[in-house]
């Protein structure tokens, strides 16, 4: 049984991530064509395992000693997320040169970037990212931002990886086409299953590996399941877009999560 802050996804509700073809892995027409239709690119052992791995490592260690969430949150904002190690991570040749290749031109990385820890059992409402798009918190740059998900080791559908609303960006990007989403930045529900019957669409999930990258539009909806396995759940979302495009001045800074974003 799969749930979402405690909701339960409906079975004939669900559906399957489905990870772009070998054969097309190289064609950048016809990932971009893919991406428009799907509004995702599931894209299976983009990264060195090893690297995921080592940073996974790297992060476990320096939260080794951590004994309450005050310190957790102290060593995460202030050692982890501005630290070296984050940054070669999400700047890594075979992630940067991706987005490169695939813009076809200079990529910009935003400097805030999240690192999501979750603990079996974890569940209710607030404990799982929320259904949303990226594109309501993003709202003073580009449209055409791209955000990377990266589980940081295995993730199984158990864990609670990352899941996609199938085909939502076609109706978001009609909302927001006809100035009816012009909301606040926020998320749009919790209820994972009433918005799968709202937009008569299935939530997609997959077991992710170390070194999957799931790329979506800034229009894409999605949400986190809740972790019930007997594992932690690790994984970064980083955004980036071509360089010459408008940035969002306020994604900017070293992600804090009282930055108010």
């Amino acid at each position: 049984m799969l749930t979402s802050n405690g909701y339960v996804l409906d079975a004939e509700r669900l559906g399957e991530l489905v990870a772009v073809p070998e054969r097309e892995r190289g064609e950048r027409a016809t990932l971009r064509a893919r991406l428009q239709r799907d509004g995702y690119l599931y894209l299976t052992g983009l990264l060195d395992p090893d690297v995921v791995l080592a940073f996974r490592e790297y992060y476990f260690g320096v939260t080794r000693t951590v004994v309450d969430k005050a310190s957790y949150r102290k060593v995460l904002f202030e050692d982890i997320v501005p630290g070296p190690e984050y940054a070669a991570f999400c700047a890594q040749p075979a992630l940067k040169g991706w987005f490169e290749w695939f813009l076809d031109g200079e990529p910009f990385l935003h400097r805030r970037k999240i690192i999501r820890q979750t603990a079996p059992g974890e569940n209710g409402i607030g404990t799982a990212t929320q259904a949303h798009y990226d594109l309501v918190y993003l709202r003073d740059g580009t449209d055409q931002v791209l955000s990377a998900w990266i589980p940081l080791g295995d993730c199984p559908v158990s864990r609670g990886g990352l899941t996609y609303l199938e085909g939502s960006h076609h109706r978001v990007l009609a909302e927001e086409a006809a100035g009816r989403l012009k909301r606040p930045a926020a998320s749009i529900t919790a209820d994972l299953p009433a918005l799968a019957a709202e937009y008569d669409a299935n939530w997609l999930v997959a077991d992710y590996r170390a070194g999957d990258v799931v790329v979506h539009t800034a229009h894409t909806v999605h949400a986190a399941l809740d972790n019930v396995s007997t594992e932690l759940r690790l994984s970064t979302d980083i955004r980036y877009q071509r360089a010459d495009d408008a940035v969002d001045a306020r994604w900017q800074n070293h992600w804090h999560d009282r930055d108010g974003l």
